[in-house]
């Protein structure tokens, strides 16, 4: 079965590239073109791309929601002890105000640097 002659012009570096790939043993330029252009029209190649692309995009959707969903759940549930701790937590007498502050500066200050060094990922 004879097949119909196409002839096209193609840019030199395409070209060099299709010689180049058809110097393998078994691998034509005739084949290397048919292979492309079947995939050209063939429209579940094309699909079966978009829908590896779509289920990629759709997972990383679902972890950003997760990730966005455990940020509120934090942000709520320290807003949520603050407000219970402010609301429980005795007002100081005036007299021991000054010690109070800069006892508390003192452990805010601690506390700043535990969290920076976890961040940082120093050790102890």
């Amino acid at each position: 079965m004879s097949k119909p002659r196409v002839h096209v012009r193609l840019p030199t570096n395409i070209y060099a590239r299709l010689c180049e790939a058809s110097d393998r043993p078994g691998v034509t330029k005739a084949q290397i073109i048919e292979d492309a252009l079947r995939a050209w029209f063939d429209p579940e190649t094309k699909s079966t791309l978009e829908q590896r692309l779509l289920h990629r995009l759709d997972a990383f959707d679902e972890r950003q929601s997760a990730i966005e969903r455990d940020v509120a759940m934090t942000f709520e549930t320290l807003a949520h002890y603050i407000l219970y701790w402010l609301t429980r937590t005795e007002p100081i007498p005036d007299g021991e105000r000054d010690a109070a502050h800069a006892l508390g500066k003192r452990r805010y200050d601690y506390f700043i640097e535990q969290v920076a060094r976890k961040i940082s990922g120093q050790p102890k």
